[in-house]
């Protein structure tokens, strides 16, 4: 890819995950830029954070409003609140554009933002945090580093949305005055990635960290093998990364992580209090490593890379010593590289493994997670009887009923569980019928669905002190983009944290979808592409700023509506031919740098690159427009460009005889 700025253009790309793949560039000697054109949101209320806090006493008619000049104090003699500190400048200082020096506290907190270790209300134990919001400062007291964190993102959240912008922004810095007392329901909440379907880099992990850390979860879960694809380089067995992960669904290139990118990933997380748990499935979900090492197979044959989406039909030799001597070396490599508690082994839909077989595997490699000094974690099929319970073992379940005996049975023995019930916390399911992304062999999941239930009384038999917490896991077989990632993410993942963070006393649906609607303004200015639940009634209502493309003027191009998922009327489909173009006429209230987001399909094509003109100057050349995999599978590429007050022409012109892409709309968003 290759961008070219004209004079005067402010430029932001995303990658085809989305990525800031750039930085802003701004003309020379121009220093800081602020951002006009739209008010800002309604100031916050101490009642709209998500996850709800246990605790709120607002203070009418008290505000604090961050100075230019403010600092960041932290507990002095403290390493962690200091960088607890440096992550909290980091997220301000690009919006507010002010220094926010990070210092040792001292004395009594007078002015700015305090992060202190000592003062806290007894309540909120290792995970939980105070927040004082007085007019001349902000406080916030915990028992640990790890809770000051968690009290930093309930600040974000009690900011003007605008805070999570990457350029400055000219809007007061106001919080609402009270103080929160907050801790969690549940000390395990999670999300997981699966990585085996289609691969995802670095980058997009690490961006779905930051997504996760806002609303408090606390462990990812990475699903880093199965049929598809093996990601994560192993040195005993190498072929297991660079054979093995040469493929994904659908055929494409896959990819694995190395040693060193895992590391940068876990440290990544770490810094956000979030604490990776690798799985490696076993002894199903295997052909992967079955087709890297034929000697791992019964038959001594190696079968075949595979890009479907079929379950159940492969399995490890249980017989064979050396499918063990294999097992072993994998979960000690990578328990080296991982300082959490948890090994995740898998063990769902080993249908090619008989019941004995399966026990017989599973009670020899229990034992191999725990020498490495770690703790067995596996999905709930685990809990079989002939199974043997490892000391602190952690079932979780997927099911869809609302009992379960293989894990009464694990309970029984002392296990804990993670819930994650398909049909309320599976990412990967369709919202509905409509939904172009995702699956349905669980049900469709609307917004309520997966906030309506209980995750400690869920399972007849399983009481509430077995229950470890929550996890929302998005299994990638159509999830191919960090696009895609998002929006089947928001609004669901922030119901499923609320499951696990708030008390149960403040559960409910209808104040619960005024605080998610209230989100919106945020995931805008953080350039998420969210789900626009008809549940739930968006701040701002409809996305104002866009322009479909259907209305707008086209050369060498065609309007049609064959293809599922556009907005409006339809979409532009343009003609294979260079110079072919959209143009649309746009409106900007004010002068300044205006974020635009195109939305298109390329289907299996590898490129489609344009031309991007504002008043017929050129503001990026070359962009790049990947294949979505598939015509009706939309996405995004967003960049900022400066407009001028008034009428504005934006041209997105084909270079090449290709054309371009299926153009759905053009969104402004200041």
């Amino acid at each position: 890819m290759s961008l070219s700025v004209s004079p005067g253009m402010v430029l932001r790309w995303r990658s085809r995950w989305g990525m800031l793949a750039g930085v802003a560039l701004l003309a020379a000697g121009a220093g800081l830029v602020a951002v006009a054109g739209a008010p800002p949101a309604e100031a916050a209320s101490m009642s709209d954070v998500i996850p709800a806090p246990a605790s709120v006493q607002p203070a009418a008619g008290t505000t604090y409003t961050l100075p230019s000049g403010a600092g960041i104090f932290t507990q002095s003699g403290s390493a962690p609140a200091a960088d607890v500190g440096a992550y909290l400048a980091g997220v301000l200082r690009p919006s507010t554009g002010y220094a926010l020096p990070v210092s040792p506290a001292s004395g009594t907190p007078t002015s700015g933002i305090s992060l202190l270790l000592a003062g806290a209300d007894p309540s909120v134990g290792s995970q939980g945090y105070q927040l004082d919001v007085t007019s001349g400062a902000v406080v916030i007291r915990a028992q640990t580093a790890n809770g000051l964190f968690n009290g930093v993102q309930t600040l974000r959240q009690l900011l003007p949305a605008e805070i999570e912008s990457p350029a400055v922004r000219s809007v007061p810095w106001t919080v609402p005055g009270g103080r929160i007392v907050d801790s969690p329901r549940f000390a395990y909440r999670g999300a997981m990635l699966d990585v085996a379907r289609h691969f995802h880099p670095p980058a997009t992990v690490k961006q779905y960290i930051d997504r996760i850390a806002l609303y408090k979860v606390n462990y990812l879960h990475l699903h880093l093998s199965d049929d598809q694809g093996w990601r994560i380089v192993v040195d005993a067995w190498p072929r297991l990364a660079t054979y093995g992960g040469g493929t994904q669904v659908g055929g494409g290139a896959g990819g694995y992580y190395t040693k060193a990118q895992y590391q940068d990933i876990v440290a990544y997380a770490a810094q956000r209090y979030v604490t990776i748990v690798p799985e490696i499935d076993m002894p199903g979900h295997t052909n992967a490593a079955l087709a890297s090492y034929a000697e791992l197979n019964c038959d001594g044959v190696a079968p075949p890379l595979y890009t479907g989406t079929n379950v159940g039909f492969s399995s490890l030799c249980t017989s064979k010593e050396n499918t063990y001597t294999f097992v072993g070396g994998v979960l000690a490599e990578l328990a080296a590289m991982t300082p959490g508690p948890y090994l995740h082994i898998g063990g769902d839909e080993a249908s090619a493994t008989s019941a004995a077989q399966y026990a017989t595997f599973m009670n020899r490699v229990q034992p191999l997670v725990t020498g490495t000094g770690k703790t067995v974690m596996g999905w709930h099929q685990m809990g079989a009887s002939a199974v043997q319970h490892s000391p602190g073992r952690v079932v979780q379940y997927w099911g869809l009923t609302t009992s379960d005996a293989l894990v009464t049975n694990a309970v029984s023995l002392g296990a804990k569980v993670v819930m994650s019930p398909a049909n309320k916390a599976y990412l990967d399911m369709k919202y509905t019928s409509q939904t172009t992304l995702g699956l349905n062999w669980a049900g469709y999941i609307e917004v309520q669905t997966a906030y309506e239930w209980n995750p400690g009384s869920y399972l007849s038999g399983v009481p509430a002190s077995a229950v470890l917490g929550v996890e929302a896991p998005m299994w990638t077989e159509t999830i191919v983009t960090e696009d895609d990632l998002e929006y089947m993410a928001f609004p669901r993942l922030p119901a499923i944290a609320e499951l696990g963070w708030s008390p149960w006393s403040t559960h409910g649906w209808d104040a619960f979808r005024l605080r998610l609607g209230a989100q919106a303004p945020r995931w805008t200015v953080m350039g998420i592409d969210f789900y626009r639940s008809p549940q739930v009634p968006w701040s701002g209502g409809a996305p104002s700023g866009r322009y479909e493309a259907e209305n707008a003027t086209i050369s060498r191009a065609v309007v049609e509506s064959n293809h599922a998922g556009y907005s409006g009327t339809g979409f532009v489909n343009y003609d294979n031919a260079g110079g072919a173009y959209v143009q649309w006429t746009v409106t900007a209230a004010t002068a300044g740098p205006v974020t635009l987001r195109l939305r298109y399909a390329n289907g299996t094509t590898t490129n489609r690159p344009m031309d991007v003109a504002v008043n017929g100057a050129l503001a990026a050349g070359g962009v790049s427009f990947a294949g979505t995999g598939a015509w009706t599978t939309w996405q995004t590429r967003t960049l900022t460009v400066n407009l001028t007050a008034g009428t504005n022409t934006v041209r997105a012109t084909a270079t090449t005889s290709a054309g371009g892409p299926n153009v759905d709309y053009l969104e402004l968003q200041p």
